[in-house]
């Protein structure tokens, strides 16, 4: 029998080492792995039509933890454990009012005060009432109106919202009136605002409306309806 020459043997064990070198390197061609929604350095190793990582570089992409007890490895990640993950911030319950709406209610509120407390003033004390000068209130009131619409996120936000948009339409109308009683001469009594019924149901509205920015709830007493 034909004996291999110790170097005919060597080239052939060269032959069949390099094919499975070369399989190897093939089998750890570079891959991205993704880890909640954000690219990692981590290796990802193709073998037998199965992907395998280094768990300990995993915990670290995902900001997990792995920990090992006897023949039990255990990878956890976080809001996987046995504590319940808190509840997202926009989970408003919706009897409250969001902070956002409770914010642009609360500067939509100040403003129309505002604009009757100079109405109250001009009627008080005899001066001019024309629709140039009041207009500027009633443009800052509409965009605070609309800011608050933007806001709504809650139930109470959206029922709140109504309330407000009243508010606003009655000022508009209180403000009109004497704008249009002066435009026709008509005398208006320094106590004018004190009679009218529209004026104290926006007074009215405005103290339901700052009681259930202070208690954070939605309450219709029916002040503003």
């Amino acid at each position: 029998m034909h004996r291999k020459s110790p170097g005919t043997a060597l080239f052939l064990g060269v032959l069949v080492i390099v094919p499975g070198l070369a399989l190897c390197r093939a089998a750890q061609a570079p891959q991205t792995l993704i880890v909640n929604g954000q690219p990692t350095q981590i290796t990802v190793v193709q073998m037998n039509g199965h992907s395998y990582v280094d768990l300990e570089a995993l915990a670290r992409a995902a900001n997990g933890s792995l920990s090992f007890n006897g023949n039990q490895i255990t990878l956890t990640f976080p809001g996987t454990g046995s504590t319940p993950a808190p509840a997202p911030a926009s989970s408003v319950g919706n009897s409250e009012f969001s902070k956002s709406f409770l914010r642009a209610g609360i500067e939509q509120m100040t403003i129309i005060r505002e604009w009757r407390t100079a109405l109250a003033n001009a009627i008080q004390n005899g001066f001019p009432i024309t629709e140039d000068w009041l207009s500027a209130y009633r443009s800052q009131a509409t965009t605070a109106l609309h800011l608050s619409f933007v806001a709504i996120s809650t139930d109470s936000d959206r029922n709140a919202y109504r309330l407000l948009n009243t508010e606003f339409e009655n000022m508009k109308l209180l403000s009109s009136n004497y704008v249009t009683m002066r435009q026709s001469m008509q005398f208006i009594a320094p106590d004018s605002l004190a009679n009218d019924p529209l004026n104290r149901k926006i007074l009215d509205c405005a103290h339901s409306l700052a009681a259930m920015a202070a208690n954070g709830q939605f309450v219709d007493d029916g002040s503003c309806q």
